[in-house]
């Protein structure tokens, strides 16, 4: 898909042809530079346009808010947008070497939603660590979640594990719990769309049920995410708008309607995990074990 208007960007990221929190900021910010090319009388609305679609990953208001402070000159926007983009790839490589650091040697991992090169300027947050340890030797295995109801672990997260040839396996997001029971897992590693001042995690569908199952199975549970991504103007979790989408998404499967006519549905797109159940939060500028406001104030907290 081209997008060759702000207007056209934005509706990339509110349809999810764009998704994944990094990836959402960069788009939207190269989407500022396509607004500035039509002339700087365009570019309140894009900003406007661009801000309203998605409501939940912070990234996208930090992007712009940068954008918004780099000027109206086209030259300076796109400038802008590279280092943002820039310096996103170089924080997902550092972050694959700190996490990856606190993997044991020959782990399992189970990972959720797609937080890859698809999700980021390129390497990935969670799935950068994932790489990080299979080339360090330390993760044996990976099992990825379906993450319903846009099955972006079955159609994103597994090509892109397959295509660097580390070992996967799909698993319905339901099969998480009896997996950890197993034995075969030691870490879910999971991505952030937001994570708030006390370190709590906003995050796809699903990730609280799965730092739920692993607290109660001593398997550890690592977020990763740039620094971005972190909102120390949110006190906690309560206080994150979580977004709602279409119930369309629950009664189609592949085009087709599978749910009886006359059904309703609720189909929301994130949940929050209390810091409580995180075992470490990687982030380029550092690892914030057992989060909690303090800690997250040591890392991230104005000087």
């Amino acid at each position: 898909m081209e997008c060759r208007s702000a207007d056209e960007v934005a509706v990339a990221i509110r349809d999810l042809v764009v998704r994944g929190a990094p990836a959402i900021g960069i788009a939207a910010a190269w989407g500022i530079v396509l607004a500035a090319k039509q002339g700087a009388g365009s570019l309140e609305s894009a900003f406007a346009t661009l801000r309203a679609s998605r409501p939940t990953a912070v990234n996208l208001m930090w992007a712009l808010d940068r954008m918004r402070g780099a000027g109206v000159a086209p030259g300076d926007l796109e400038r802008e947008a590279q280092a943002i983009q820039d310096e996103d790839l170089a924080a997902n490589r550092r972050m694959g070497r700190l996490g990856a650091a606190l993997l044991d040697a020959g782990v399992g991992v189970l990972t959720h939603c797609n937080t890859g090169s698809l999700a980021t300027a390129g390497y990935g947050t969670a799935l950068g660590v994932i790489r990080a340890g299979f080339e360090a030797g330390r993760i044996r295995h990976v099992y990825a979640g379906e993450t319903r109801p846009w099955l972006q672990g079955a159609r994103l997260t597994i090509w892109e594990l397959l295509r660097d040839g580390i070992p996967a396996t799909l698993i319905a997001d339901s099969a998480a719990a009896h997996l950890m029971k197993s034995g075969k897992v030691q870490w879910v590693i999971v991505g952030a769309d937001r994570i708030t001042a006390n370190g709590d995690v906003a995050n796809k569908i699903g990730t609280y049920s799965l730092a739920i199952a692993a607290r109660h199975h001593g398997v550890r549970f690592m977020v990763v995410a740039p620094s971005s991504t972190v909102d120390m103007a949110t006190p906690h979790g309560d206080a994150i708008e979580i977004e709602a989408r279409a119930q369309d998404e629950l009664f189609l499967h592949g085009g087709r309607r599978m749910v009886a006519d006359g059904a309703q549905a609720w189909n929301p797109v994130f949940d929050v995990t209390p810091a409580k159940l995180i075992d470490a939060i990687v982030t380029e500028r550092g690892i914030v074990e057992r989060p909690d406001a303090s800690r997250m104030a040591a890392l991230f907290a104005d000087p």
